[in-house]
């Protein structure tokens, strides 16, 4: 049976990130020298500065939506575990499926719902960790852990590196896609955006990235933008507020902006 899928518009999520204490997202450790940084941080091979990998906020955002949600951890990747679900009933009443994507093979899947792209330094905040002469390595410190022998006490230390407290990146870029068709409710869809919402709320509560249960990875989102467009390629335009300051005052005003989004698209 063929399917029919139509894009019915896309609504688009900006924000600064700002590192409200040192961030560790793990790059490659391949090759360290002795006496060198044993965790490091990833890092743009062009530009040599730390960023945030689309995936690891992606992974993180759907984790803690499963974790909120109590959903069975039922599909093995590697030595994770996550929530997929099997069959095309459950799937469509599924927010978190529906949003962040099922494996391509199950024939009840439709296309992903959200992207999230990788994140860079934002560059004022760039230009200060380049001019500030403290930093242990570019544009990174690189924090000592000490773990004690539970035997013999004897310490161990360790050496992380992390993004400073206080940096950010951005602009970050959600892209939020909604359809028709086959693939579902376009009503539906934008409902569903609260549930995304509610994940970045997770996110500020919770760590992006290692070590968060040691203090690093604690983030906070600024400047947050919300557009929309239906499905011509002109500009999109604001729903909503033009910039919320905090995320607290996005969430406020969550139902006025998804009244905006059905509006824009034409579905009220």
């Amino acid at each position: 049976m063929t399917k029919t899928i139509k894009l019915e518009g896309r609504v688009f999520v900006t924000f600064n990130l700002r590192a409200a204490t040192g961030l560790h997202i793990g790059g490659s450790d391949a090759g360290i020298e002795i006496g060198g940084v044993d965790k490091t941080v990833i890092r743009d091979v062009l530009t040599n500065q730390p960023y945030i990998p689309g995936s690891s906020l992606k992974g993180k955002l759907r984790s803690l939506l499963e974790k909120y949600a109590g959903l069975p951890q039922n599909r093995n990747i590697g030595q994770a575990h996550i929530h997929s679900c099997a069959d095309a009933a459950s799937y469509a009443a599924c927010a978190i499926c529906l949003i962040f994507g099922v494996p391509g093979e199950e024939n009840f899947s439709t296309p992903t719902r959200v992207v999230v792209r990788d994140v860079h330094l934002e560059k004022e905040s760039a230009r200060r960790l380049e001019n500030l002469a403290r930093t242990d390595m570019p544009y990174t410190e690189v924090k000592t852990e000490v773990a004690i022998d539970r035997v013999t006490s004897r310490a161990n230390p360790r050496q992380m590196e992390r993004v400073p407290a206080g940096s950010i990146f951005g602009p970050a870029e959600l892209v939020y896609s909604i359809y028709s068709g086959d693939a579902g409710d376009p009503s539906r869809d934008v409902a569903n955006l609260a549930t995304l919402i509610e994940g970045l709320q997770l996110l500020e509560d919770d760590y992006l990235g290692g070590q968060g249960s040691r203090g690093s990875g604690k983030v906070r989102l600024e400047q947050i933008q919300v557009t929309a467009r239906k499905r011509t390629l002109d500009a999109p335009h604001a729903v909503g507020k033009s910039t919320y300051p905090t995320l607290a005052d996005l969430a406020e005003d969550t139902p006025q902006i998804l009244t905006a989004i059905r509006k824009t698209l034409a579905l009220t």
